[in-house]
């Protein structure tokens, strides 16, 4: 069920209900759920479920559930599963033919995406982008091939504050800095803020000014001209014409922008499929 994302009154009736008629809720973290249960004067069991014992605890709750338990899985903020342990547990359930329902309530990455004035649909989240410079880089080339392959949708990610200047200037790097973008941080509480401006815009101004909280970054989509559908096929199949398969994939990549990585695997495939068209014809 989901969770409050700052302030407690957003709590549904019916998730305070089924709170209170549960056998145990299982929480990410208990010190957090307890404060949400004292708020509304509820006494329930806590056991903890987080993503170093999922593996571990599962068939011990799925036993329960077998037995006719009734248990209430919530995370610390918001909707269980986005970016939150559960997948695991909610997959076997399932696959064990056990009932699974759902309370739904607050969501950080569609309350930023009303606010942030930017498409609402379609919208890509992608959860958190990798903290290291490389494999960052690497997943924002990989937002920017599927653009250049035709995709035009809002991009949403979490993101931890002492990041987010760095992911900022990544984006602002890999996507171009003119992309209009929005930082919604600290959603339905105190100090809540939405920040609107250009990737290089915010960028800019978040090198030097502090952000603090619970974070949401939204890209909005390419323009037309960027995300019009590059014939990659066309390009490697002229180019694998006067060069070897590597090279070829080496040049494309570099005309087109696209990761090389994904430029050679297609290549790899374009040359397996002539080869099997050129035997069957023979």
């Amino acid at each position: 069920m989901a969770t409050p994302i700052g302030n407690l009154g957003d709590l549904s009736v019916r998730a305070l209900a089924v709170l209170g008629a549960v056998d145990a809720v299982l929480c990410e973290d208990t010190r957090v759920t307890s404060t949400l249960l004292q708020r509304y004067g509820v006494s329930a069991t806590m056991l903890p479920l987080h993503e170093y014992n999922e593996d571990q605890q599962t068939p011990r709750i799925l036993a329960r559930l077998a037995a006719g338990g009734r248990l209430a899985l919530v995370s610390d903020a918001g909707t269980p599963l986005v970016s939150d342990p559960g997948y695991r547990l909610v997959r076997a359930a399932i696959a064990a033919g056990l009932p699974v329902n759902a309370i739904p309530g607050p969501n950080a990455a569609v309350m930023a995406l009303t606010l942030s004035g930017l498409p609402p649909h379609p919208f890509l989240f992608a959860g958190f982008l990798p903290p290291r410079a490389g494999p960052r880089a690497a997943a924002i080339a990989g937002h920017r091939a599927l653009e250049q392959a035709g995709l035009r949708a809002t991009l949403i990610h979490y993101e931890a504050p002492h990041r987010l200047a760095e992911t900022l200037a990544a984006l602002a790097e890999g996507l171009g800095g003119t992309r209009p973008a929005a930082v919604a941080r600290e959603l339905t509480k105190r100090f809540e803020e939405v920040r609107r401006g250009t990737l290089g815009e915010l960028a800019a101004h978040y090198a030097t000014a502090e952000a603090r909280g619970e974070i949401c970054l939204l890209v909005g989509p390419a323009p037309e001209e960027g995300a019009a559908a590059i014939d990659l096929d066309a390009a490697l199949r002229a180019a694998l014409a006067t060069q070897s398969l590597r090279d070829a994939a080496a040049t494309v990549a570099a005309a087109t922008g696209l990761p090389r990585k994904l430029v050679y695997q297609r290549a790899l495939e374009l040359g397996a499929g002539a080869a099997d068209a050129g035997g069957s014809m023979g």
